[in-house]
């Protein structure tokens, strides 16, 4: 009799335990997947935040050394007269404003060869021709890229300013140039080099609604490429470079030979 109840007893003790192993086999299992849809999260999120290649590394704990490009096209663009229609705004509508807008020059990007680098305010920044070597034609991704842009431009709204207009300038300069990893804390993917310089400098020099090409990319488009139709604005004074013959990229708004 007593043997019955010991057993009964050990049979009850090791029903307990299969259970517990049993629940702690399914915690396990949803542990894991939990842990692997957070890494997969933080995964895109590193993506975004640098190519591939160079996340990867970061991952594995390498370090990534700088890459020199030969040929590149390098974006700015900017939002005219952002400061006054800022004023317009409270904070917060100036950053989703800012939100709608990279996010509709976001989608375009992923239509075309090229690579966005970083937003400052209302200034945008990409390039083609890297992280991936693209040829020539890195100077034709980021025209077409740039002309999506300004047709998105025109279409674009204002939530709590219907009546108001956004307007962009935008300047392309085509050159060499290093990229690489800068920082720990927070990693970022950097250019360096004149032709960033000369790029940002076609911008702020540029007129709005569109493209400022200097004398390299022009080159590209017309000539090596070809296709592409511009007008020449002549010599302009560049800061920092002096004077420089600049065109203005055809866009077919029907505006391309309105220089001023």
């Amino acid at each position: 009799m007593h043997s019955g109840k010991a057993r009964n007893l050990m049979d009850h003790v090791f029903s307990i335990l299969e259970q517990y192993a049993t629940n702690l086999e399914q915690e396990v299992e949803v542990r894991t997947r939990e842990l692997a849809e957070e890494k997969k999260k933080s995964d895109i999120l590193l993506y975004r935040m640098l190519p591939r290649t160079a996340a990867d590394k970061l991952k594995l704990g390498q370090s990534v050394e700088p890459e020199s490009f030969e040929s590149v096209t390098i974006f700015f663009s900017d939002v005219v007269s952002f400061t006054t229609l800022a004023s317009k705004c409270t904070p917060l509508q100036v950053v989703n404003l800012l939100n709608d807008l990279y996010s509709t020059f976001d989608t375009i990007i992923d239509e075309h060869n090229c690579y966005k680098v970083e937003t400052i305010g209302d200034g945008y920044l990409c390039v083609s021709g890297l992280p991936q070597r693209n040829g020539d034609r890195h100077a034709a991704d980021i025209a077409e890229m740039s002309i999506g842009f300004l047709k998105a431009i025109k279409k674009f709204k204002i939530p709590h300013l219907p009546n108001e207009k956004v307007n962009i300038r935008i300047g392309l300069h085509t050159g060499s140039c290093v990229a690489g990893v800068v920082g720990l804390t927070m990693p970022r993917y950097c250019l360096f080099g004149d032709t960033v310089n000369t790029a940002s400098r076609m911008e702020s020099n540029g007129k709005p609604g569109k493209v400022h090409l200097s004398q390299t990319t022009n080159h590209y488009l017309t000539k090596i490429i070809g296709g592409y139709e511009t007008v020449s604005r002549g010599e302009v004074i560049i800061k920092g470079k002096g004077v420089m013959e600049t065109y203005f990229l055809c866009t077919g708004d029907g505006n391309d030979h309105i220089i001023d």
